[in-house]
């Protein structure tokens, strides 16, 4: 029989994921918003290199904050995760919106992107909590939906960018609304026969990190993934940009931003059917060969910067394609090691860790570019999966023991 088949069947279960995979994809729609109207914020404010990289670094600095807290406290496994998602998604969207009338760049909007940070960890890690109560057998596949929605959602940003043309401020209007839509979806979620509510308030959970094996090697492939894929999502766009110009199209500014959209979008597309094969043939694997063409496709970017047009921007998608099946897979490693009641905790702190690493990577990726060069800026973004197919190794190894 099919893995999770049974499970399939439950009631309830395709309209809970359904609706937790929209409100993935409209709330985190606000995650890169910075990174999108950064040109044009730029233009109208002239903020120089810094300025912009904290732009779009303090959501990941909010993020962390807010997951560190949460996964402390134990939100997710105390709380109706339906009513936390609910919550932060509305004021994540209200802190969006509120980045329209401040001064472009300024210490509020870095603020606001902060707050929208810290919001954003009642919307992800949360929604992965939700999804993972309603399977054990086909886990890799609802998480592998809930991190395609996500992508789907980051990448959005750039399209609704490239639609509204030089009007940054209504991106922005889009992606809050979207976000609070998002918000009210949950009214319409249930939870599974596997969901587990925490019962006293136990900071302790969070040393299983360290101490179980599965989870630490889990927690470091994690670490390795995250050390390229934000600053790839992030700075795609800069990076393209550059290399387009040097290629000599004229209108490279706006084909950076459709090949960055591509990118991001093609890997969401790519986790379903990763978290297919990985409920089949291994978590750790799927992680594990995902790396692996994401550490090549680094390599070939860097490889054919400032060449033809066509063939940078295929290797940019073909480092998209490859670069975020393997995040849902991490999650549901720990969900498996995991006690059932600890789940959201540890998540949520994995999380926090590799969001963590993402405020080195965002904001040193564009000053390491401008002393070293974006071709060599972006070989070194391999390193990251190189250490995590070792991880796997080594987590595959442990498992058939």
């Amino acid at each position: 029989m099919r893995a999770g088949a049974g499970e399939d069947a439950l009631p309830g279960k395709t309209r809970a994921i359904v609706l937790i995979a929209l409100g993935q994809v409209m709330a985190m729609s606000l995650w890169f918003v910075s990174a999108a109207i950064l040109p044009e914020i730029v233009a109208e404010s002239g903020l120089g290199p810094g300025a912009g990289a904290a732009l779009s670094s303090a959501v990941q600095a909010g993020f962390v904050a807010g997951a560190l807290g949460s996964a402390v406290l134990g939100l997710a496994d105390r709380f109706d995760p339906r009513r936390l998602f609910l919550v932060c998604a509305l004021v994540a969207a209200t802190a969006n919106a509120a980045l329209i009338v401040l001064p472009p760049g300024g210490a509020g909007q870095v603020a606001m992107r902060f707050l929208t940070g810290v919001c954003l960890v009642g919307v992800y890690p949360v929604g992965m909590k939700i999804a993972v109560g309603w399977g054990t057998r086909d886990r890799g596949f609802l998480v592998s939906l809930l991190v395609g929605a996500l992508t789907v959602g980051s990448a959005a940003p750039h399209l609704i960018a490239f639609a509204g043309g030089a009007d940054w401020r209504a991106t922005v209007a889009v992606t809050s609304a979207l976000a609070a839509l998002a918000g009210v979806l949950m009214l319409g979620v249930g939870l599974g026969p596997h969901h587990a509510r925490a019962g006293a308030f136990d900071p302790r959970v969070i040393g299983l990190a360290w101490s179980d094996r599965r989870l630490r090697l889990a927690y470091a492939g994690y670490l390795g993934h995250m050390w390229e894929l934000y600053a790839f999502w992030a700075w795609i766009g800069a990076a393209a940009t550059v290399s387009f110009t040097i290629a000599g199209d004229a209108a490279a500014g706006e084909t950076a931003r459709l090949v960055a959209f591509a990118a991001i979008a093609v890997g969401g597309l790519a986790c379903a059917p990763a978290g297919r094969l990985a409920d089949r043939i291994g978590k750790a694997r799927v992680a594990q060969w995902a790396m692996i063409g994401s550490g090549a496709a680094a390599l070939a970017t860097a490889a054919s910067f400032g060449g033809p047009v066509w063939l940078t921007a295929a290797a940019l998608i073909l480092w998209g394609l490859a670069v975020i099946p393997d995040s849902a897979q991490f999650s549901a490693l720990v969900a498996d090691a995991a006690p059932r009641e600890a789940a959201g905790s540890l998540m949520t702190f994995q999380t926090a860790l590799g969001f963590g690493l993402t405020i080195l990577t965002v904001q040193v990726t564009p000053l390491v570019a401008a002393s070293i060069g974006w071709p060599a800026t972006l070989a070194a973004l391999a390193i990251g999966p190189a250490l995590g197919v070792e991880a796997m190794r080594r987590l595959i190894v442990l498992q058939r023991s």
